[in-house]
């Protein structure tokens, strides 16, 4: 989600010693009376980890009253037995959170919570709304007042419930705030939203973020991917459609509400969903990320050959991408990087040095392994550029004899402004070098990139829409200059 403090900033909190973008926020919701709603909340935001780490939180209700707890840091490191046996109820949301701009404070982490009404409503929020100052001016509220767009609509919805004294709620209150609210906001937003007695999701007109719906023995869960709904012990029903909101209360069955105009709806998944953010294990379009990443690199081998001693991915997200190229390939696969799976966040390093320390940290070199080897080494993606070289200049100093860098998605040239943290676009390596320049600033011997219609190729998802901005730089929606010309050297296109 966005901060916003007045005119919006875009500083770069991308980590120098990695060179994937950042994805915003996991959500997470179930409604399930007699469960142990929070534990199964833990568990699910648990499987979300890898979509933030900066904060989590959830909020709780025993169908009266509305517990938040919410803290920085990991998810085991803010909630413990303890806590999760004060949190009693039968109707629960959670949140972890990675900010893509602006501050990473206690007060925007999430559920946000607003106090209309007789219980209130909390907001969990993935994305990153595109229209956050207009909406924050239409609604007269002063630069500095709201911490994020998520803080945002939360207060828009807590303005459109009726004044206290003014007759007896129907308690679809947030419901009907919601149909008045959701047709104003522009850009990515899957919301899990809950009141004392409801759990909603939305999604927006475009599904930019993905949400699914899910079954538990005595209700409903709603969840950013399938592995959250896995391990609890819920079953898949089916993805929340692009535009769609989904009520789920003591009724039998969720209830499909659709408040958005049928012309703006048009489904652009982000493709970086299959290439990078989610986890290799999740389903998305009806497809498992996992096969469709080790087709990618199938594809990638088809259409840059090379010959070598040795396929290897750098861990964790180049390796089915790696596996792939090897089987079409016919070239051995082997490991030549052991990642350190025990490091954490790490600073930003104001030195080369440092940062080289940095990389080392993470990743070790294989020495035999590598050793007088023709390596063909295979990443997801690269946005900067930074850890590649530094990982490039171990393998050379392990012994390989060449390195040959093949990437399973296309150059990266565009920030995005749906919800993924990837800095200006002056700090995008792709976006002023050529694919010669790159080679020679990585220092491989040779370098490919999939083509866009391989990577749609290997979705095998025919019809699909996705959203490939940061790859083309075609904009599924407008893109205020406002907001704009805070990462872009050129006008953004719209499509």
């Amino acid at each position: 989600m966005g901060f916003v403090t007045g005119a919006p900033d875009f500083p770069s909190r991308a980590d120098d010693e990695d060179d994937h973008p950042k994805e915003a926020c996991g959500v997470f919701g179930i409604y399930a009376p007699g469960l142990p709603v929070a534990h199964l909340t833990f568990d699910g935001l648990y499987a979300l980890q890898h979509r933030g780490q900066e904060s989590a939180g959830m909020a709780v209700s025993d169908g009266e009253t509305i517990t938040i707890d919410k803290d920085m840091g990991l998810v085991s490191n803010v909630f413990n037995d303890y806590k999760l046996a004060a949190l009693p109820g039968h109707l629960a949301i959670g949140h972890t959170r990675y900010s893509t701009t602006g501050s990473s404070t206690w007060r925007n982490a999430q559920p946000v919570y607003r106090k209309p009404g007789e219980s209130g409503f909390a907001l969990g929020h993935n994305g990153n709304l595109t229209n956050t100052p207009e909406l924050a001016e239409l609604a007269g509220m002063l630069p500095g007042t709201v911490a994020s767009d998520s803080d945002l609509v939360a207060e828009l919805l807590a303005a459109e419930f009726p004044p206290e004294g003014e007759g007896r709620s129907d308690g679809r209150d947030l419901e009907a705030a919601l149909v008045k609210v959701l047709p104003q906001l522009e850009g990515a937003f899957s919301f899990v939203l809950m009141d004392a007695g409801h759990l909603i999701g939305v999604r927006d007109p475009n599904g930019f973020r993905p949400l699914c719906l899910g079954k538990i023995d005595t209700g409903w869960v709603l969840a950013s991917e399938t592995p959250a709904l896995d391990v609890i012990g819920a079953h898949f029903v089916r993805e929340v459609e692009p535009g769609e909101m989904i009520v789920i209360d003591a009724s039998s069955a969720p209830r499909s509400v659709h408040p958005f105009p049928p012309a703006r709806v048009e489904p652009k998944l982000c493709i970086f969903e299959f290439v990078y953010f989610a986890r290799p294990d999740s389903r998305l379009y009806g497809k498992e990320v996992h096969g469709a990443r080790r087709r990618m690199g199938e594809l990638l081998a088809d259409q840059a050959p090379v010959d070598g001693d040795m396929v290897m991915g750098v861990p964790d997200s180049g390796v089915p991408a790696a596996e792939g190229y090897a089987k079409r390939s016919g070239i051995p696969y082997g490991q030549g990087l052991v990642k350190n799976r025990y490091i954490g966040r790490t600073f930003i390093a104001p030195t080369q040095d440092m940062r080289s320390r940095g990389v080392r940290r993470k990743l070790n070199p294989l020495r035999e392994n590598i050793a007088g080897k023709r390596l063909i080494v295979v990443d997801d993606s690269i946005v900067r550029g930074t850890t590649t070289r530094q990982m490039v200049r171990m393998l050379r100093d392990a012994g390989a004899s060449e390195v040959h860098l093949r990437v399973s998605s296309p150059p990266y040239k565009w920030p995005c402004f749906y919800g993924i943290d990837t800095g200006s676009r002056s700090e995008l390596l792709a976006a002023s070098l050529t694919v010669s320049e790159i080679q020679e600033y990585l220092g491989v011997d040779s370098i490919a990139y999939l083509t866009i219609e391989n990577l749609e190729a290997a979705i095998e998802a025919p019809g699909a829409g996705f959203c490939s901005a940061c790859l083309t730089g075609k904009y599924p929606t407008e893109v205020s200059v406002e907001l704009s010309k805070h990462v872009l050297e050129d006008s953004p296109q719209h499509v």
